[in-house]
């Protein structure tokens, strides 16, 4: 789940109250590796080159940001893109690609 929050702006003399939407956009796994950003560079790349990761780019707020988690599980990483999108933009995304992170 994301956070919201939201952006007063005046535009030709009328006030406007934009709600923002801050959400995971894409995650994927990554084994033990010695230098494991180096090796997520393809794989961001890729997303960042796909059609979903286009839409993402072009619309979100501010540039969208990837982490990096350990992952005790598989004795790896996770990475996660986090993305700001207007409410408007996150419907649109959410009807073109599904709400659900692949």
């Amino acid at each position: 789940m994301g956070k919201v929050r939201w952006r007063v702006f005046d535009e030709d003399g009328q006030r406007f109250v934009e709600e923002i939407h801050k959400v995971t956009v894409h995650h994927f796994s990554m084994g033990d590796v010695e230098d494991p950003d180096l090796y997520a560079a393809q794989p961001l790349w890729e997303w960042q080159e796909s059609e979903k990761g286009k839409f993402i780019m072009e619309h979100a707020i501010d540039k969208p940001e990837w982490h990096r988690h350990t992952d005790p599980y598989q004795y790896g990483y996770q990475y996660v893109i986090v993305a700001e999108l207007e409410k408007k933009k996150l419907t649109e995304y959410y009807l073109k690609f599904g709400p659900f992170v692949k």
